[in-house]
């Protein structure tokens, strides 16, 4: 294509670090992005979850015709319920957009809208999910287009610098959850249990919510990076600690084993008493891992190539 594609991309949350690094991609592969969130707010706080009203989609779905008829390439929907919106725009005698999905990962667990999102996903066009995991739950044919690390923003710092960043005391042996608590899906009393198993003082922080310029300081004042959850299509958070060179210890979900596998200090287990046992070795080490150097062979700039190609198979 000779001009620049114009896309109307929909999304729940445009805060979300992986998605701000899809829209430097589109950037980088010059693809015009104009961005429609969802009013309203869903937001996981440290003990409850703040969740939209259907008042707040029913007020979404104007805001995306009367958007949708502007000049527009397609539309790019982001995350399963920002679907429905999209096909509807695409619907449009004016419009007639063809209609790409990023699904990120939690339309198909725990999600009382899974059955609609599903009806919705078989009336795109294309699928793109960010890793080989969430591809095996999906039910058609799909794109898998992993989420790069901002290697610039989440890098080495040492310790004692990131802990004076957070305000954490430099004398702490410290597991990061990094996750609001009470997302369910996540896990948090498996990872309480986990740090009180261990023997001798060790403390499990969480995080949630921080200013995202602040999160790779977080990640570096860690000893441990602690993932528990149920299920994942990731997390990212995986690759931003490898790439941060802090040790990570998780369960066996989403691309964990994928990324985590050849990192030093690092591990993957099943069942609680793994999980420590693992956790525990970490610690005692006490050292970096050497993950930066197995997740930077994924860039922006191949992201965007990768989401270009998929753009131009719609059109």
């Amino acid at each position: 294509m000779t001009t620049t594609t114009r896309v109307l991309s929909l999304t729940t949350t445009d805060w979300r670090s992986f998605y701000q690094s899809q829209l430097t991609a589109l950037e980088c592969a010059d693809i015009e992005v104009t961005t429609l969130p969802v009013p309203g707010e869903h937001r996981a706080r440290e003990d409850d979850v703040e969740r939209r009203t259907p008042v707040d989609y029913a007020r979404y779905l104007p805001q995306v015709l009367r958007e949708a008829g502007d000049d527009y390439d397609l539309v790019h929907a982001n995350y399963g319920l920002t679907l429905p919106f999209a096909v509807a725009a695409s619907s449009l005698s004016r419009a007639e957009l063809p209609v790409v999905c990023t699904l990120w990962g939690g339309e198909y667990r725990d999600n009382p809208f899974a059955s609609l999102i599903e009806r919705f996903s078989a009336r795109a066009d294309q699928i793109v999910v960010p890793s080989n995991a969430m591809a095996d739950r999906v039910d058609r044919s799909c794109h898998v287009v992993p989420f790069p690390v901002d290697t610039e923003q989440f890098r080495p710092i040492p310790r004692s610098e990131a802990r004076e960043h957070v305000g954490w005391r430099t004398d702490e042996r410290i597991v990061l959850f990094p996750y609001a608590p009470s997302r369910e899906e996540k896990n948090y009393p498996l990872a309480r249990r986990i740090v009180d198993g261990l023997e001798g003082e060790v403390s499990l922080r969480t995080v949630a919510n921080q200013p995202y310029e602040d999160v790779p300081y977080y990640l570096n004042a860690a000893d441990a990076v602690l993932i528990t959850s149920r299920f994942e299509s990731g997390p990212m958070t995986i690759k931003e600690a490898a790439a941060c060179n802090t040790p990570v210890v998780s369960r066996d979900v989403g691309f964990a084993r994928e990324v985590l596998t050849h990192v030093s200090n690092s591990a993957i287990a099943t069942g609680e008493s793994a999980l420590r046992d693992r956790l525990a070795a970490v610690l005692e080490t006490g050292a970096r891992s050497d993950g930066r150097a197995q997740i930077t062979g994924y860039s922006t700039d191949e992201m965007g190539t990768r989401l270009r190609r998929v753009y131009e198979r719609c059109l």
